[in-house]
């Protein structure tokens, strides 16, 4: 079916580079041409972006949806949830696929493939090693070189469930090495994690509160740096997701300062909601912010701005994961069975433009990049998508800078009954969404489609993380 083409006329390109005024024509799903006083075909629309911004559209590499956790199943289907994304400015996601401890990753990755058919929006995945053998060597080759999966997750949380020890760190990572692939990490010490719970349920500490006390920073710094190390020993680049602390932050730009070659990802929850939620009386408000890592004291919001303006953290995520009230209520009398996750990939293109571009910590272009650009470059959808440039995807945000919006769960799309960014008023937000060069969202319309999101292959050994790795190594101690 073809695209009817969209004009979007006299608006400011924004792109990870620089800014310039021009047109941009979008012709079956594609842009075709950018210039100033282009024509429009017969039978296009045109779009006014007067002194609005054209950006390229968000991409999330962090979400759970649909995701069977803990008992329940999060409320944001792929559907909902990309539909919400979309709404936000956000035109592609990479969600996770998470095999069961002894479960088939071929058999876990077709059912992910299923559920993901109804996605409003373009999607890839990440696959979590959860377990290891010669079969799961096996088949991250098959997803890698007959499915286009070019990342691997490893979670170093959640003993007894899905926690990765380091001998399975270690072969995997291995196996990445052979296949082009980038390895990713959940960085919490599992075991630390699982004795001070028991600690605190022991002592009677059975509510929210005891969350964070469970999950100090120094848990997730000492896994990060663990993780960095093995992946320094090995050679292979490492991606660090939702660094949530100045600890895991210091370990990251250690070894970036020594010339390692690591990434770090940081929530846009983590850069402004701090650890008093936990607090609350109310167990219903505090339960709503049980994630893991956990939201921190306020000065590591400082850290991670900072990390973030210095290039330490290269991307912004949510790890968008919703469970409703009820859901959360299953952890009434034992805070370790709540289930973990927050909402946010409606709101985290708004709130980081708020809080970073509209503060002066952010430029427009530095926006685009911790947005969009450098999670297409990382995760090699680059420059297909993360870039205002022809012949890359129509993914594109018109951007109203002086718009303004204020957050609530009575008038989100996404499919949960509360959020972490209630009551906000930001200023940023997106007027019109193109998803494929097909107009989504169109000031407060949200036209969204079951199933017209599309998988994204990815090409292994080809990205910026490996070219660099191999640089990297050229220079390696292991080499003189």
């Amino acid at each position: 079916m073809t695209t009817p083409a969209i004009l979007i006329r006299g608006g400011t390109v924004v792109d990870a580079e620089h800014s310039y005024r021009a047109d941009v024509l979008c012709v079956d799903g594609r842009i075709s041409a950018i210039g100033e006083n282009l024509e429009a075909p017969a039978g296009s629309e045109v779009m006014d972006a007067g002194d609005r911004y054209v950006m390229p559209g968000g991409i999330d590499p962090h979400t759970h949806m649909q995701l069977p956790f803990m008992g329940t199943v999060a409320s944001d289907d792929f559907y909902t949830g990309t539909a919400a994304g979309l709404a936000g400015g956000t035109t592609s996601i990479i969600d996770f696929v998470i095999p069961d401890p002894q479960q088939s990753l071929m058999e876990a990755f077709n059912t992910w493939r299923g559920w993901a058919e109804k996605a409003a929006a373009d999607y890839a995945f990440h696959v979590a090693v959860t377990w290891w053998d010669d079969s799961v060597s096996r088949d991250m080759g098959i997803l890698g070189q007959e499915h286009g999966v070019q990342s691997f997750k490893h979670f170093m949380a959640y003993k007894n469930a899905i926690m990765c020890d380091d001998e399975a760190l270690v072969n995997s990572f291995s196996r990445c090495i052979e296949l082009g692939a980038l390895p990713t990490v959940h960085a919490e010490n599992g075991e630390l994690v699982f004795q001070l719970q028991q600690q605190l349920l022991a002592k009677g500490i059975t509510g929210p509160k005891a969350h964070p006390l469970s999950r100090p920073p120094a848990v997730e710094g000492e896994a990060a740096n663990r993780a960095i190390r093995i992946a320094e020993v090995l050679g292979t680049p490492i991606y660090v997701v939702h660094n949530s602390c100045e600890d895991s932050l210091n370990a990251i730009a250690r070894a970036r300062g020594e010339g390692q070659r690591v990434f770090g990802e940081v929530l846009a929850g983590h850069l402004l909601i701090d650890d008093s939620v936990y607090l609350n009386d109310d167990f219903e408000f505090a339960a709503a912010h049980v994630m893991s890592p956990p939201f921190r004291p306020k000065h590591h919001q400082d850290a991670l701005w900072a990390g973030l303006q210095a290039g330490h953290l290269q991307t912004t995520a949510t790890d968008h994961c919703c469970f409703c009230a009820p859901q959360k209520a299953a952890g009434k009398d034992d805070f370790t069975k709540i289930p973990n996750g927050c909402g946010g990939v409606e709101d985290r293109m708004s709130v980081l433009w708020h809080y970073g571009v509209g503060s002066g910590r952010l430029t427009p272009s530095e926006f685009v990049r911790v947005t969009s650009t450098n999670a297409a470059q990382i995760f090699n959808l680059y420059p297909r998508k993360g870039a205002v440039r022809v012949g890359a995807d129509a993914d594109l945000v018109v951007w109203d800078p002086n718009g303004s919006r204020t957050i609530s769960a009575k008038t989100h799309h996404q499919n949960v009954d509360f959020n972490v960014f209630e009551g906000r008023t930001v200023t940023g937000i997106a007027t019109q969404t193109l998803s494929n060069g097909r107009l989504v969202w169109n000031e407060g319309d949200l036209r969204a489609e079951r199933g017209a999101g599309r998988y994204l292959p990815r090409e292994l050994g080809a990205g910026y993380a490996q070219a660099l790795a191999r640089r990297m190594a050229q220079t390696s101690w292991r080499h003189g």
